[in-house]
């Protein structure tokens, strides 16, 4: 399996920061260029690997963490996606009042999956915080933070799902992008919300993390 994330900023660096410290390669790309990523890959080790975005665009499972106004045309880049999975962790903003963009109503993941034709689209990665997506998944009690997916098609939310759970995270699938993706994707409820599991025998199944 091969992984790449397009976008080195605040969210790719988070997510590259977690391959890194499971041991799983990962390409990072940027617009910029490998150059622009070679300071987090002398930060963060062997496993995060510089690269086109003409060759990250080929992974497997390709992470989109670039403004949303650029994916159309990022994704666009490859013909036909032939089932490959992007994982979007992107969050459509205005960027004039900082407030969610106004999509009619459509999940944005949605909108991702019909421009990039054949891809099989995962919302995830894009609901919290950048910072509190770069810490480590557990609490130090034997609870993990909970990340969420959400996507149209149930065998590729639980490949992201399981890479979630590989990083140590406990996933939560909420089914659909037009149901569940609607709740996790910016604006929201559970935008910026950081929820921590439970082992049994703990305070509660889940509490919420103040950050």
């Amino acid at each position: 399996m091969r992984y790449a994330i397009i976008g080195s900023g605040n969210i790719g660096s988070a997510v590259a920061g977690h391959f890194a410290r499971t041991g799983l390669d990962v390409a990072v790309a940027a617009s910029r260029g490998p150059e622009a990523v070679a300071p987090l890959a002398q930060r963060l080790g062997a496993h995060v690997l510089p690269a086109e975005v003409s060759d990250a665009l080929q992974a497997d499972v390709v992470v989109l963490a670039v403004p949303f106004d650029a994916v159309r045309d990022l994704v666009g880049q490859v013909p036909d996606w032939s089932g490959r999975i992007i994982v979007d962790a992107t969050n459509a903003i205005d960027p004039q009042t900082f407030s969610a963009a106004d999509l009619g109503g459509r999940a944005s993941s949605d909108l991702v999956a019909e421009w990039a034709a054949g891809a099989r689209v995962v919302k995830a990665f894009g609901h919290t915080w950048a910072r509190v997506l770069a810490r480590e998944p557990g609490d130090g009690r034997g609870g993990r933070r909970m990340l969420f997916v959400s996507g149209n098609h149930p065998d590729a939310n639980a490949a992201v799902a399981a890479l979630i759970e590989q990083f140590g995270f406990e996933p939560i699938d909420l089914g659909r992008n037009d149901t569940g993706g609607l709740l996790q994707q910016f604006g929201g409820p559970l935008t910026t919300r950081s929820l921590i599991s439970q082992p049994i025998g703990g305070a509660s199944p889940a509490e919420m993390d103040l950050v």
